[in-house]
């Protein structure tokens, strides 16, 4: 495949190929103009009527364009373009000679910025493709045969376009940096008076630092408020009561909520000890009592093991109708005092 297809190819394929990826930012929507300037250089271009060819040793480029945001990433945009290079004559037969060539033309182009990338610093690359139509003139030719008059001739183009921009601190304005690589795709034929001279397709490379003003930017926004700083979560509690009914050790559906919540908050506090105390109110004897508490605080370590706490770290004792909670006198049925206490040490 030559590199004129290539080119043309790339012309309608490059742009969608890129657009991929949806730009979430703030890309250019509405009217923008640009402009820049750098260095050029020209590949050797061959003079098709002869062995000869045309090197050439660079110059000045410079373009400046006018365009639109479609606000989703993409831009369209004409430009109008100047690059200038001097030749010099190569393998024509000992033959020297030489000149300028002024190539200057209108280009249409479109456009796709990564605005969705993050890159950590304000810059947005983009890519490129336009098509258009270059005129090259050659002016202070010197060859046999051929005086020094000036000739132009034009032909179709296509371009490829590598690009970053960094934002300025102005709203709307930009720092941009380019790569472009244009193609005549047409053979040039220069007529003069003593024959004419056919050059080939035209393989330029440039270089460029310019920049580019959005005209409906939006300013940046305000700085952003401190957020308010959360109040810390309340600190699990260390102490959880689980009750009894009347002579009875069973645990209840509720006791199995209050052991299960003190055993997922021993994983949220440093514990290092977990004591199950047992007690009984005073309606038995007080060897009953013992023997009642140690049942009911064996049930609650058991159900602590099976949510979770390691059996080492818990620590069991009966205290039977001592320590109440609430004071009585003998033969009482309260209900504080039927308990079990889990403390998290």
């Amino acid at each position: 495949m030559s590199i004129r297809s290539v080119l043309l190819a790339a012309t309608v394929l490059a742009i969608p190929a890129a657009a991929m990826a949806q730009a979430p930012n703030q890309p250019i929507n509405g009217l923008y103009i640009a402009g820049g300037a750098g260095y050029n250089w020209t590949q050797n271009v061959d003079i098709k009527n002869s062995n000869a060819n045309l090197h050439g040793s660079g110059g000045l480029a410079a373009v400046a364009s006018a365009g639109w945001g479609f606000g989703n990433g993409f831009r369209a945009e004409v430009e109008g373009n100047y690059r200038g290079n001097h030749y010099s004559l190569h393998n024509a037969g000992g033959v020297n000679g030489g000149g300028n060539a002024d190539n200057y033309g209108l280009m249409l182009n479109g456009f796709y910025d990564f605005t969705w990338l993050n890159l950590g610093v304000p810059v947005v690359p983009y890519v490129g493709a336009g098509v258009g139509y270059q005129w090259t003139q050659l002016s202070s030719v010197h060859l046999a045969g051929y005086p020094g008059s000036q000739r132009t001739e034009g032909g179709f183009s296509a371009q490829g376009i590598l690009g970053a921009a960094y934002a300025l601190p102005v709203p709307g304005l930009s720092l941009t940096a380019e790569y472009r690589f244009m193609a005549t795709v047409e053979n040039e034929t220069f007529h003069y008076p003593a024959g004419s001279i056919k050059i080939g397709d035209q393989y330029n490379h440039a270089g460029l630092i310019g920049v580019r003003y959005a005209f409906n930017a939006a300013p940046p926004p305000p700085p952003a408020m401190p957020a308010p700083v959360a109040a810390p979560a309340p600190a699990p509690a260390r102490t959880y009561l689980v009750f009894f009914d009347w002579d009875k050790a069973d645990l209840s559906a509720r006791a199995h909520q209050i052991i299960a919540e003190a055993a997922q908050n021993s994983t949220r506090v440093q514990v290092t000890r977990i004591e199950v105390d047992g007690y009984a109110d005073r309606t038995g004897t007080a060897q009953y009592n013992v023997v009642l508490s140690r049942k009911r605080a064996d049930n609650v370590a058991a159900e602590l093991v099976k949510d979770g706490v390691p059996k080492n770290i818990i620590a069991i004792q009966a205290f039977g109708d001592t320590h109440l909670l609430v004071p009585t006198g003998p033969g009482v049925r309260e209900p504080q005092n039927r308990r079990v206490e889990i403390i998290l040490k």
